[in-house]
């Protein structure tokens, strides 16, 4: 039997791995990248859009996804845009060179848990859109009160409120 000190066997298990072939392009980047809806620049506008859609109408085939989970309308609505949007990456890089083979099968438990937040993101325009009033923020907030909160320390104060919301030095 051999023996090995603790170094010795480091040593081993890192020219073991340095001897491994490596996998598809190795340490360059997948070939996707998030897209930040908010944020998109104005020349990236029409390619993202278009790559987006063809995705969505061939998962929308691939998978028999009903228009009532993505409708027709799917791009009208910000968080199904999201959310597709998500999945269009992950499935991107989940069948990526690079991916070792636990890419694919990792999409599909993404794609189970997506499926309930894509239902709910497009409720309601299964059969023809219906436009929902957006949040306003406009006017909601007080003004005053929102600096005073900010701009109010909260670490290091020596007082301390009681459960009777009263002072206690």
């Amino acid at each position: 039997m051999n023996e090995f000190e603790p170094g010795d066997i480091e040593s081993l298990i890192a020219a073991e791995l340095a001897g491994l072939p490596r996998l598809g392009r190795g340490t360059d980047p997948l070939g996707s990248h998030p897209v930040d809806w908010r944020h998109l620049p104005p020349e990236q506008v029409g390619v993202e859009w278009t790559a987006l859609r063809e995705w969505v109408e061939w998962f929308t085939v691939r998978y028999t996804v009903p228009v009532s989970v993505v409708p027709d309308c799917w791009w009208k609505h910000g968080a199904l845009v999201e959310e597709l949007s998500a999945l269009h990456v992950a499935h991107l890089a989940a069948f990526d060179d690079s991916d070792s083979g636990f890419g694919p099968i990792g999409w599909h438990e993404r794609l189970a848990l997506a499926r309930p937040r894509l239902q709910n993101a497009g409720a309601g325009c299964a059969s023809g859109h219906f436009e929902l009033k957006p949040r306003s923020w406009d006017a909601a907030t007080d003004e005053a009160e929102w600096d005073a909160w900010i701009t109010e320390t909260h670490a290091g104060r020596d007082t301390v409120v009681s459960h009777e919301g009263k002072e206690e030095g």
